[in-house]
C-alpha cells in the first residue's frame, strides 16, 4: 500500500526525540527508582476556579458543537486580553482558538508555508517544531542561537540566510529549551529584515507568564509596524498549569484569520465550549500559580549552577524564563544523547539530551525544573558524581 509523502517527512520526528524519556519509563515500569528532569510538566495544580468554572459549564451543557473560529466568550476576553497587554487595539476578529499551542502552530505553518517555501526558525529549538514545519511541505532553515548572545536570535544570522523562498521567521520568546526572552532591540532587529524580506512573522508565546524576576517579557505583537505580519500562539498550559486543557489561540491581523478559518473549520471546527469558558475566565486576570512558578524554577536553575557549574568541566546555563536549564557536557567528550543514556542507566537520572532540540545544542542536556527542590538536589549531586566519576 502507499502511503503519503508526509509520512516520510515526519519519519524520526515527534516521539522519536524523546527515547531518553521512553527508556526512563520503561525503566520506572520494571520497578527502577528514576530522577525524571525530562518533560515541563508544570509542579502545581490548575487554579482551583480553573476547575470549578469548568465544571459549571459542563453541568450548564456546554458540550454541544462550537465553530471554527472560537467562542464569543473566549474571543471577547482574548481581545481584551491582547489590548491591555500589547498596548495597541485588538478586536475579536484577531483571533482563532484551537485546541493547544502545538494545533495552533500546525495550523500556522500550514496556512503560510507550502512546498518549496522555507521557514527560518532557531537552533536549537522545541522539539515539535521540525515537524510542523515539515508538515507543511515547507524547509526548515536554521538559525543558531549562539550561548555567547544568551542564545537570543540575532538579525544578522537571520539575514545571512534569507533566500527567495524564504517565507517565515518563527520565533519563540520565552524560548524553549534555552529559556531566553527577546529584548526589544533583538525585536525591532528582527522585524526590520522581516520588513525588509516581506516575510510573515511567528511568534510562539506559550511561557509568557512564566518569566523571572529582572527580566521582561516583549512581543513582537506590540510593535505597530509589524503588525500586519505578526501572528502569536499561546495557551493556558503553562501559565496556568493546564496542559491537559488543550486550549490554545493564535493572534494577528483580520485578514489572516478570516483566510485561515477554512482550514481550522477542516482540522477541529472549533474547541470544546465547555473549556473556553474557563478559559475566557482564567485570561481576564494575572494567573494565580504562574508567579509561584517562575519563583520556584528560577531559585532551581541558581540551585543547580551553584551544585554543577565548573564541577567535571560542565557549565550551566541558567535561563531567564520557563521551565528548564541547559547543562554544557562538552567537556566529557560525550554528544548529549551519549551522556544522558549513560547517566540514566548508571544514576537513574534521566534528562533530554540537546540533540532533541537540534544541532545547536549538542553536547548539551535540557534538565527539567519542575521537580520538587530535594528531587533537584539529589538529581545534581547524581550528576556530579557520574561526571567526576567519567574523569
Amino acid at each position: 500500500m502507499k502511503y503519503a509523502d508526509v509520512l516520510d517527512d515526519l519519519a524520526g520526528l515527534g516521539g522519536a526525540k524523546w527515547g531518553v524519556h521512553l527508556r526512563a519509563r520503561a525503566l520506572k515500569a520494571e520497578g527502577r527508582q528514576v530522577l525524571e528532569l525530562t518533560i515541563g510538566e508544570p509542579d502545581t495544580p490548575p487554579p482551583k476556579r480553573l476547575m470549578e468554572v469548568a465544571e459549571a459549564a459542563l453541568a450548564a451543557g456546554r458540550t454541544g458543537y462550537s465553530n471554527g473560529r472560537g467562542e464569543s466568550g473566549l474571543l471577547q476576553a482574548l481581545a481584551a486580553r491582547y489590548s491591555t497587554r500589547r498596548g495597541r487595539v485588538f478586536t475579536p476578529d484577531q483571533f482563532l482558538c484551537l485546541p493547544g499551542t502545538q494545533t495552533v502552530l500546525y495550523l500556522v505553518l500550514r496556512a503560510l508555508a507550502g512546498p518549496g517555501d522555507e521557514v527560518l526558525v532557531g537552533d536549537p529549538m522545541y522539539a515539535t517544531y521540525e515537524g510542523v514545519i515539515r508538515a507543511s511541505g515547507a524547509r526548515m532553515v536554521p538559525v543558531p542561537l549562539r550561548p555567547e548572545h544568551g542564545f537570543r536570535m540575532q538579525a544578522e544570522d537571520v539575514a545571512a540566510r534569507i533566500t527567495p523562498r524564504s517565507r517565515v521567521l518563527f520565533l519563540n520568546t520565552p524560548h524553549n529549551p534555552t529559556g531566553a526572552v527577546l529584548r526589544p532591540d533583538d525585536i525591532a532587529a528582527l522585524g526590520a529584515v522581516a520588513r525588509a524580506h516581506d516575510l510573515w512573522v511567528l511568534s510562539d508565546e506559550v511561557y509568557e507568564e512564566l518569566v523571572f524576576e529582572g527580566t521582561a517579557f516583549h512581543s513582537p505583537l506590540s510593535d505597530p509596524d509589524l503588525a500586519e505580519r505578526v501572528i502569536a500562539a499561546a495557551s493556558i498550559s503553562k501559565s496556568h498549569a493546564a496542559p491537559g486543557f488543550r486550549s490554545g489561540w493564535c493572534a494577528g491581523p483580520a485578514a489572516f484569520v478570516a483566510r485561515a478559518l477554512p482550514l481550522a473549520e477542516t482540522m477541529l471546527f472549533g474547541n470544546q465550549p465547555f473549556l473556553a469558558d474557563a478559559t475566557a475566565d482564567a485570561i481576564t486576570a494575572p494567573s494565580p500559580v504562574a508567579g509561584g512558578m517562575a519563583a520556584r524554577y528560577a531559585a532551581r536553575a541558581a540551585r543547580l549552577a551553584e551544585a554543577l557549574d565548573g564541577v567535571a568541566g560542565l557549565r550551566v546555563h541558567r535561563p531567564d524564563a520557563g521551565m528548564f536549564a541547559l547543562l554544557d557536557v562538552r567537556a566529557q567528550g560525550l554528544d548529549g544523547e551519549a551522556f544522558a543514556l549513560a547517566l540514566l542507566e548508571a544514576e537513574g537520572v534521566a534528562c533530554m539530551p540537546g540533540e532533541s532540540f537540534g544541532s545547536g545544542l549538542a553536547g548539551w542536556l535540557r534538565i527539567s525544573l519542575t521537580q520538587p527542590d530535594a528531587v533537584m538536589d539529589e538529581a545534581a549531586a547524581r550528576i556530579a558524581r557520574f561526571a567526576q566519576g567519567r574523569r
